[in-house]
Parts: C-alpha cells; sequence; structure tokens
C-alpha cells in the first residue's frame, strides 16, 4: 500500500480508514450508473416514439380501410 494512504498509527483503524478512503476516491461505479441513467432515458424516448408512432399509423391504417371499404 501506498504511504499516502495510511491514516492511522493503529493497524485495525489503519485498514479500515484505507478500505474507506480507497471506496470514497473509486470511481468506477459512477461509470455504471451514468449508462444506466442514459439508458433509461434513451428508453423513455424510443417508448414514447412508439407509442406516439403507434397511434398514428393505427389512425392512418383506419382511415384508409375506411376509404376502401
Amino acid at each position: 500500500m501506498p504511504s499516502s494512504l495510511i491514516l492511522s498509527t493503529s493497524p485495525k483503524e489503519n485498514g479500515m480508514l484505507n478500505l474507506i478512503r480507497l471506496l470514497w476516491l473509486d470511481d468506477e461505479g459512477q461509470d455504471i450508473a451514468e449508462y444506466a441513467v442514459m439508458l433509461a432515458v434513451i428508453l423513455v424516448i424510443v417508448i414514447g416514439t412508439v407509442r406516439l408512432i403507434g397511434t398514428n399509423a393505427n389512425t392512418v391504417f383506419s382511415q384508409v380501410a375506411s376509404t376502401i371499404q
């Protein structure tokens, strides 16, 4: 372990404080959270678009069908 991570003279406290510091400084989990938020936004946009297009397409097909009959 680098000497810059030593926060206490007690080995037990030193290990726990170093673990907390390493977890606090570790930012790898943020990437996953950011991707999850982006995926959620994209899904909301896609679902909204599909519902809008689906409703409009249904209306157009109904009008064409009624015109043909």
